[in-house]
């Protein structure tokens, strides 16, 4: 009879262990989901500031290069030009800047849901 109960013990022992261990395995198996899915999250954010970023710098180089030319003709013959390719140029120049910061929201998000 001991040994019926002590058999009996034995069997609930490798029992409950082996639920604790299936138990643990999905707990990796769902860390390594979330993992994955921060990963996706984050290859998303940068691909999103990487191309409003290239634009921005596209923008900005535009803008100030269209200034500078403008700065140039100041004070010759086309005058009137060099002003008006001074204040387009200036604006233009202030809006990829403006695209270029705005690409760093993008990198500010990644890992903020996971913070509660």
């Amino acid at each position: 009879m001991i040994k019926k109960i002590f058999l009996f013990l034995l069997i609930l022992c490798a029992y409950q262990s082996q639920a604790q261990n299936d138990a643990a395995q999905q707990s990796i198996e769902d860390q390594i989901l979330a993992l994955q899915a921060d990963v996706d999250d984050i290859k998303l954010n940068l691909n999103l500031s990487e191309s409003k970023f290239k634009r921005g710098i596209a923008t900005a180089t535009i803008g100030y290069t269209v200034t500078i030319a403008g700065g140039l003709m100041l004070g010759r013959k086309n005058d009137e030009l060099g002003k008006a390719l001074l204040v387009t140029g200036g604006v233009t120049g202030i809006t990829g800047t403006i695209l270029m910061v705005d690409a760093f929201k993008y990198l500010g998000r990644i890992g903020k849901r996971r913070l509660d």
